[in-house]
């Protein structure tokens, strides 16, 4: 945390603004003295006046006194991580109390409450109960709700719209949702072409190498946008099985084709659950094994190379650099101990309970406590 400039930012601003100390003196109703010992440090402004300085020269209080709470990206992915580890390594309310000291230390690092609404949202279900999950939703809603009143940046402000709607969707408050991510996704917003804009942009402008960097990354995101709206379509899709069939047949296509299994794990653990679902309504439970198996696969592929990571493969060569720059690098949001309980939780879906006598499932169940 920065150190307090306000004799520093009181001269600097009182010399943009062309006045004396004495027009300034007079405006705030002090001495010229004691604007000049504030601008030399030998006192400071008393805690009242400083709304009234900071509207004189529009400026925040924050600004006025340099205070910046702000922490280094690796600062914060760090914090985010050690916090992770903790969750599933020690009582949730000792580390939630930890959380909650750091939001209030670094109320105005918006960069750092981002992540630790991302924390919450992947730790809540730890909760002792459905009150004090619901209660932690809220306040991570409260803190996405304080970054979009303050912040400057579009992007994070971006991020924390974002993170709020699916703040908001597991509270059960879908019109919330909807009043805010609709606009969002209208196809004739020109907004759905920046990725192609901006490579087009690269390759005129002579920066090749970045061209070639932003469309390896817009074709990774849109597979994996892909396999997840398919996730969801097969969930909201049920009543139209055959429908669901072909959609399984199709996604696997494109996900062998890319090798999505090993290039990224999680999101094909989440499509082959689905998918095995899907085949226990279609009564074909040796389907929905096979499913299963590849489920367990998947979460054997997230720890195979030791601690889990995003990464590229021998095609998607260019990926591993935008990995280290995202807010939190390219580890997961949760631990890997948490990762294997949420895995165990999904086998014990009511529709799976046919399967539960036979080794195959059994097996399965080994290979998951084992990872």
């Amino acid at each position: 945390m920065n150190t307090l400039k306000i004799a520093e930012n009181l001269v600097m601003l009182r010399k943009q603004k062309k006045i004396t100390q004495e027009e300034l003196a007079d405006f705030i109703g002090v001495t010229k003295a004691s604007v000049s010992k504030w601008e030399t440090g030998q006192s400071m402004p008393d805690i009242l006046l400083l709304p009234q300085l900071a509207t004189y020269f529009n400026v925040t209080v924050d600004a006025l006194l340099g205070y910046e709470p702000q922490l280094s990206r690796e600062q914060i992915r760090r914090m985010y991580h050690t916090f992770a580890a903790a969750f599933a390594a020690r009582p949730f309310a000792d580390v939630l109390a930890e959380v909650r000291a750091v939001v209030h230390q670094y109320y105005a690092c918006y960069p750092l409450l981002l992540q630790l609404c991302v924390l919450y949202l992947n730790h809540y279900f730890m909760a002792n109960d459905a009150q004090e999950a619901q209660s932690l939703l809220e306040e991570a809603g409260a803190l996405c709700t304080h970054i979009l009143e303050n912040c400057k940046s579009v992007s994070l402000c971006g991020d924390a719209t974002s993170l709020k709607a699916l703040i908001d969707l597991q509270l059960g408050n879908p019109n919330a949702v909807i009043d805010v991510l609709e606009p969002t996704l209208d196809p004739s917003r020109l907004s759905m072409q920046n990725d192609a804009t901006l490579i087009r942009a690269y390759q005129l402008a002579g920066q090749t190498e970045r061209a070639v960097d932003t469309a390896q990354i817009s074709m990774y995101l849109n597979l994996l946008f892909f396999v997840g709206a398919s996730v969801q379509y097969l969930t909201v899709n049920g009543d139209d099985l055959p429908g669901c069939e072909e959609t399984i047949r199709r996604v696997d296509s494109v996900a062998g084709a890319y090798r999505l299994s090993r290039l990224h794990p999680n999101t094909m653990a989440q499509f082959s659950f689905q998918a095995a679902l899907i085949q226990m309504a279609l009564g074909k439970p040796e389907q929905a094994l096979k499913r299963l198996s590849d489920y367990a696969q998947a979460i054997g592929n997230l720890f195979d190379d030791g601690p889990v990571m995003l990464h590229g493969d021998d095609y998607f060569t260019r990926l591993e650099p935008w990995f280290d720059n995202l807010a939190l690098g390219p580890n997961p949001p949760r631990d890997k101990a948490l990762i294997k309980q949420s895995a165990l939780q999904g086998l014990r879906h009511p529709a799976f309970e046919p399967l539960r006598a036979i080794p195959m499932f059994q097996a399965i169940q080994t290979t998951l406590q084992e990872e």
